[in-house]
Order: structure tokens, then sequence, then C-alpha cells
């Protein structure tokens, strides 16, 4: 018998709707108890393979496929979903789609339920489940209290108590802030060492995967694999920049300064990272040339907000006594740990929800008598997911609906949705149907949806959240353009990555007050505001003092403002 327990041998799938092929040639070979990061763009096929091996496809995404695969020496094609689900445990990207238990407790014995385990054994599966992943005291929690990452823990021991050979994590860091995220890998990795199983994770960030360490990791471009290499082999080539990729910041920072990097130096974790003598003169030296500190541009005060309070009913204040400026034209990030009150916080300034006590300004003026209707002139606010904003069929209709419902004439409409169009990259789109558009351009949709009212202020939740660093940086670079146009762009965002390159200051909530309000460099630095916010220092600090920089925040002012000027 073959020891891997996961077998493709030249596999390719094509959905049922496509003529093309999703996967393409696979030939990939997963030993029992390896631990396996499968990489890529989005649309590369990594998803389609995850799909293959949990059963849905074909069960519930049909199709056809050539060669062969196996799962424990077994076809999936030839057994039931359930048969599949007894051998490969599924964690989704989001855990709100898999919950079925009204509480933590009923949502864990749910598959020991199905499979008709006695009581007494579901109750102790159940129990130890639940403190292998530490929530033993949530057990008679709902769900829907539960923070990001006590989610993700709940559908990591629901999986645990299956005793399934196999872990599958689809994009588990996708909904989480920067601390959770960390623990989520600290926790796949420890459940790995200690029960032997096979884990394998579905994952474009890179950087945060390798807290921790990975037997391999497989690329995967076009539905084929482009990589199957060790983490630092992977790290070694030039293979992330080929299929559009990021690679950890701190491999940047060295390639910026002039340094080769080489699997001998251990680049896969930045606290194993080898820095000789070389490496480090050409750090000294990049830094040494860094020009005087890039001024921040004075913006005048536009949006205030000034000792803002709110709660729901009787639960106690969520915020308390916020005050914060936002500039006209300037790119302002709101960041906090889930549930610190950040998208609360937006809902307050749009209208939705009137603040217990305190102001909230525009352009100097008291709006808090303005309707949502008011303030929505002036005002935009893009959800998360784009699909919760889409209602039209075709785009153009979509772009104009705005407009339609605030009485303009349709020779106005259709000049300034055209207008809207072109500065959104989306008129060559214009008569196409929405639901053929890519998730990045449906992002885009929504945001030009609100750019043809032409508003003071765009606030966008997570504008960034589960895409590719391709479509990462096509999404911010159009926001800056937007920017440039002076208007106020606020971002609620767990991505440090992106306070860094982009905004112009950070404002951090934690418990619902304002923990601090800077230049993100500086916020991000200060370790105390980092861990009260689950925040996480960047691996360009850890670089910088493995350097022996005094001013850590400086060699990330001296990253910004190069990396800035590659950008093409």
């Amino acid at each position: 018998m073959s020891p891997n327990i996961i077998e493709f041998e030249h596999f390719s799938f094509t959905y049922r709707s496509q003529q093309e092929p999703t996967l393409r040639d696979i030939t990939l070979s997963i030993a029992a108890g390896e631990k396996v990061l499968i990489a890529g763009p989005s649309g590369s096929g990594k998803s389609t393979l995850a799909h293959c091996l949990n059963g849905l496809i074909p069960f519930v995404h049909e199709g056809a496929s050539d060669g062969r695969l196996t799962v424990k020496g077994r076809n999936p094609r030839e057994l039931s979903i359930a048969a599949v689900s007894e051998m490969v445990g599924t964690v989704l990207q989001d855990p709100d789609g898999q919950f079925v238990g009204l509480t933590v407790g009923e949502d864990i014995a749910f598959g020991l339920e199905n499979r008709e385990v006695p009581l007494a054994e579901m109750n102790r599966r159940v129990t130890a489940a639940a403190a292998a992943v530490g929530i033993e005291e949530l057990l008679g929690a709902s769900p829907q209290e539960l923070s990001g990452g006590q989610k993700q823990k709940t559908m990591l021991a629901g999986v645990l108590a299956l005793n399934t050979d196999i872990l599958l994590f689809d994009e588990p860091l996708a909904s989480l802030d920067p601390a959770s995220g960390a623990q989520v890998i600290e926790w796949i990795d420890r459940i790995a060492q200690e029960t032997g199983k096979t884990v394998i994770l579905v994952e474009h960030r890179l950087e945060e995967v390798l807290h921790r360490p990975v037997d391999r990791i497989i690329v995967m471009e076009d539905g084929r694999i482009v990589a199957d290499f060790s983490p630092a082999q992977l790290l070694a080539s030039e293979v992330l920049a080929g299929a559009g990729l990021r690679e950890p910041l701190y491999l940047s920072a060295l390639k910026y300064a002039g340094c080769t990097i080489t699997e001998e130096m251990q680049p896969q974790h930045p606290d194993k990272l080898q820095l000789g003598e070389k490496q480090l003169t050409g750090l000294r030296e990049w830094q040494a040339s860094r020009a005087g500190s890039r001024s921040c541009p004075a913006y005048p005060p536009l949006l205030e907000l000034q000792e803002i309070t709110f709660g729901y009913g009787k639960e106690g204040p969520v915020l308390q006594q916020v005050s914060f400026t936002a500039g006209r034209g300037e790119m302002l990030c709101i960041a906090g740990r889930n549930g610190a009150g950040k998208s609360t916080l937006s809902r307050l300034i749009c209208g939705l929800y009137k603040p217990d006590s305190g102001r909230i300004l525009l352009n100097g003026r008291d709006i808090g008598r303005d309707s949502i209707r008011e303030r929505a002139q002036h005002i935009g606010y893009v959800m998360q997911n784009p699909n919760h904003m889409l209602s039209k069929h075709l785009l153009h209709d979509e772009i104009a609906l705005g407009l339609r419902l605030r009485g303009f004439g349709e020779e106005e409409i259709r000049e300034r949705v055209r207008k809207t169009l072109q500065i959104c990259g989306l008129l060559p789109f214009r008569e196409w149907p929405v639901s053929a558009l890519s998730y990045g351009q449906k992002k885009r949709v929504t945001i030009a949806s609100i750019l043809v009212l032409e508003p003071e202020i765009l606030i966008l939740d997570e504008p960034t959240a589960g895409q590719d660093y391709g479509s990462y940086h096509e999404m911010m670079e159009f926001l800056l353009e937007l920017q440039q146009r002076r208007i106020t762009v606020i971002i609620i965002t767990h991505d440090m990555h992106l306070m860094l390159e982009y905004a112009q200051r950070t404002v951090v909530l934690s418990g619902g007050r304002k923990l601090a309000d800077g230049r993100p460099e500086h916020v991000l630095a200060d370790k105390q505001i980092a861990d009260s916010a689950n925040l996480r220092e960047t691996s360009l600090y850890s670089l910088a003092r493995r350097a022996g920089f005094t001013e850590p925040e400086e060699f990330v002012r001296r990253y910004i403002d190069d990396d800035r000027r590659r950008r093409p």
C-alpha cells in the first residue's frame, strides 16, 4: 500500500458550466502526517483542488474529470460525501457558513450526531475537542456571540471531534485580525504535532502561514502546479513574483538593500534568518541612504467625531468617548481587534445609528439631525462583501441606480455613469451582467455605485479581505487615485501591510476606546498598542532589530518610501 495519504496523477477537472479545465494535469502526492501549504492567486485552481479532496466536487459542484485521485487509497467519486467527510475534515474560510447548532457544544457535536455516536462517547469527544483548542468554557455560548478567532476554534473543534485523518483549512486567515490569525496558525501547528494528522492549508497569505513551519509549499497558477518546494527553496526562487504572490516583507526589504536570498539563509522566518556581514552592511548602507522622512501633508478637517459614546440596549457601551478628525483628501485606517467597534463607528458616521452622546461634524456642521439619505449625499459606505450591495443584472444599471432614485435625468445619468466607469476602469464592461464579473471587479462596481454620487468621504470595510496580492495592489492603487481627487478615504482593516504602505494615519480602537492616532509606522512599533488591539509587529521591525537599528520605525519608513518608488 502507498505511504501517501493523497495522490493525484495527471488529474484534470472541468466544471460543468465551463469549456476550459480549471485543473490541468495535476500530479501530486502528500504523505500521511505532512503539513502542506497550497498557495496561488485567485483563479489559480487551489480551491478547486481542495474541493476535489473534501467531496464538494463532484457532489456539490459537478463536472468532468480525467486522471486519477485517491484519498487513503480510495477514489472519492466512488464514495458518498458523508464517507469522504469521515476521511477529510474541512474548516471553511467563513465560519458563519458552517454553524448549525444553537450552542458551541451542539455545533461541535453535529457531525457525531449524524454518525450516531453514543451519547457518553459524544460528550467525551466534544469536551476533549473543545479543550484541545481552548474553548471548553464556551460550550454553552451561542456561536453568533463569538469573536472571529473563537469561531475558527469552534470549527476546528468540530473537525477534531470527528477524528478525521486529514484536516483541510480553506483560507483560515481571511476574516481574522493579525493576532487571532497568528493564534489560529499556532493551534493548527500544535494539533498537527500532537496528533500526527495530515494538514493542508489553502491560503495566499504566505508570510502569516509561515509563522509556524510547513513541510512543503505547492504553488498553483492557471490550474497547474508550478512549484512544489520546501519553504526555503521557494523563498530563494523567483516563483512567487512570477505567480503574482506577495513575498514576506522582510525579504523584500533585503532585496531592496541589494541582498540575494539563498536557501542557506533560512529565509522562511525572520527569527531564523541567517544574516552575515554582507547582508548587514547592505541594510545599513540602504538605511543610511534614506532621504529625510517624507513630511505628511496637512489635510484640512472634513469629518470630526467629538466624544462619541454608543451602546446596543442594556449591553453597555460599545464605543466610549471616541474622538478623531479625518482630513479632506486623507487616507485614514481604522484598526483594532474583532469586536472593537470599528464597524459600529462607520455606521454611526453614516447615520444608521445615533450616538448616545457626542457630536459628528461635517465641514464644521453638526450632522446629528441629518437623515441617512442626507448623509449619503456626502458619505458613501462600501461593505466588505460586494454581493451584499449588488441588486441589478447589468453593470450600467447598478451604477445608475442611486442617481435614478435621486431623480436625476437620463442624460445626466448616462454622462455621470460613463465618467465613473472610466475612472474605475470598468467602461469596457458597461453592458456586462454583474454576475459575469470577478470578485475584484464586483468590489470596484460597489465603489463605483457610491462614487457616481460624488461623495466627499468614502468608507470601506475590509476592501482587500480575501484578495490575492495582485487584486490587493490593483484595489489600493485605485483608491489612491480617488484620494488624489480629494476624496477622503477611510478604511476599516486588519491588514497591517495596507496601513504601512498606503495610509497617512491609523486610528486604533480597543475596548471601545481610541487607543492611538498617528502615523502607521509609529503606531505599529508600539508593542503595548499592538498587543491591546490584537495587531502584531510586522516582520520589518523584526528585521530592523536583527540588523541593530535603534529606531526601527525609520527603517520601516525607508522601506515604504522605496516600495512606493518601485511601484509601476
